[in-house]
């Protein structure tokens, strides 16, 4: 639209040339500022006037023009630096000069407002939540993998094996195509060869429909309810919400959910170790190329870090592994990997706190794994000492047969 000084045509060329330049102001600027509604009233405007054939004297052209004016004093405080809205507010003083239309009089009755955006959907197939898509394409609901990583530290892989590993310094966790996640180890003390996670990193890759790059990082003492540019959530895009954090318990407990890749991540703290467990699309987790092959949550610790659990079971210490039975029989009564690797932590590290990662890695596990037949994982390495001859714990392990190559590696440590 122009300004006061181009509305001296014919009646007719002036509503030709209002609809071309306020359609051009329509689409130069709709991207510009998405809290302006100007947009809103010039279509208003334009549907109220489209049968009105000559609009001289006409009283219904009179009645648009003054809803028109009285559209764009209500978005006036959000259209401010808005060239489209000031354009129509000149246009509009000038036609209602021309046509000796009063101020006061009747207006059409306004629109309905429109909806709020659905912020975790974008377009018609809901592309930034994940399982109503997967359902839409495949009429069913997708599968699901989950992976956690806790303690001394243990691992726990989307194919349900569990390793005992020493993995000092960085490793990742994940690296597909939209997510990284690294986590960070160190030496509980001097001495001694237990480590424990100290940092975690998370990077949820940039999605164009639903979300700018986010990072996140905890570590020991540090465990924040944002992301580390202060967000809380996915950005400005339209699929934003569908990733938000939620603190579950203040410095001990981050739950991120990334609704677009049908996703759910859970950050701990016990004592002084992190422990990070997920539960992630099936299609996501396996996203990835020949080039990103290291991720412990796909093949597990590689050969040469993995250890025994069994190796805490030295002469000498059998005091101290019935105290850390005990207590972990307390929060994990069903002797599975999760209470063997309590077990061993405690005893290796004399820390108490290693009981409440293993407790609190089975509370994700029961929560992300849906599959009750492999929530409990069972292998003949326990922590508990043979109570006759060593050649008895062998026998166990022959049973298992495909648990084999994780225990009769060569142990260097503890």
């Amino acid at each position: 639209m122009g300004i006061p000084g181009q509305f001296k045509k014919p009646r007719l060329s002036v509503n030709t040339c209002i609809l071309t330049q306020m359609l051009f102001s329509l689409l130069f600027w709709r991207h510009v500022n998405t809290h302006c509604k100007i947009s809103r009233c010039n279509s208003e405007y334009l549907a109220a006037t489209q049968d009105v054939h000559s609009p001289s004297k006409n009283d219904a052209y009179c009645t648009a023009l003054r809803s028109y004016s009285r559209c764009t004093r209500r978005t006036a405080r959000t259209c401010r630096g808005n060239l489209a809205y000031h354009s129509a507010v000149y246009g509009i003083e000038d036609l209602m000069i021309q046509n000796n239309c009063s101020r006061e009089g009747p207006t059409s009755p306004p629109w309905p407002p429109a909806p709020e955006p659905n912020k975790q959907s974008f377009g018609s197939l809901d592309i930034c939540d994940y399982e109503k898509s997967y359902a839409h394409k495949h009429g069913q609901p997708p599968a699901y993998q989950h992976c956690a990583i806790f303690g001394d530290p243990h691992v726990r892989t989307f194919r349900n094996e569990f390793h005992t590993c020493r993995v000092e310094g960085s490793w990742p966790l994940l690296d597909n195509h939209y997510l990284f996640v690294q986590a960070t180890s160190h030496l509980i003390a001097k001495g001694s060869n237990a480590t424990t996670i100290g940092k975690l990193t998370i990077i949820f890759k940039d999605v164009k429909e639903c979300i700018d790059q986010k990072v996140y990082q905890a570590e020991i003492d540090n465990l924040p309810a944002a992301f580390v540019d202060g967000s809380m959530n996915g950005g400005e895009r339209p699929g934003g919400s569908s990733l938000a954090i939620h603190e579950r318990s203040p410095g001990g407990h981050v739950e991120i959910r990334a609704a677009y890749i049908g996703t759910t991540i859970a950050v701990r703290q016990a004592g002084k170790q992190l422990s990070f467990s997920i539960r992630v699309a099936e299609e996501v987790a396996f996203s990835f190329t020949e080039e990103q092959d290291l991720q412990l949550c796909v093949g597990g610790c590689p050969l040469n870090q993995r250890i025994s659990r069994s190796t805490c079971c030295h002469s000498g210490v059998d005091l101290a592994i019935e105290k850390a039975r005990l207590l972990c029989k307390g929060k994990l009564p069903t002797e599975d990997v999760y209470f063997q690797s309590c077990v061993f932590d405690v005893v290796t590290s004399g820390d108490a706190n290693f009981s409440l990662a293993a407790h609190d890695a089975f509370e994700d596990a029961k929560a992300f794994q849906k599959d009750l037949k492999v929530l409990h994982i069972f292998q003949a390495d326990t922590t508990s000492c043979p109570r006759s001859s060593p050649i008895l714990l062998l026998l166990p392990v022959a049973i298992s047969g495909r648990q084999l190559h994780l225990y009769m590696l060569p142990f260097t440590g503890y």
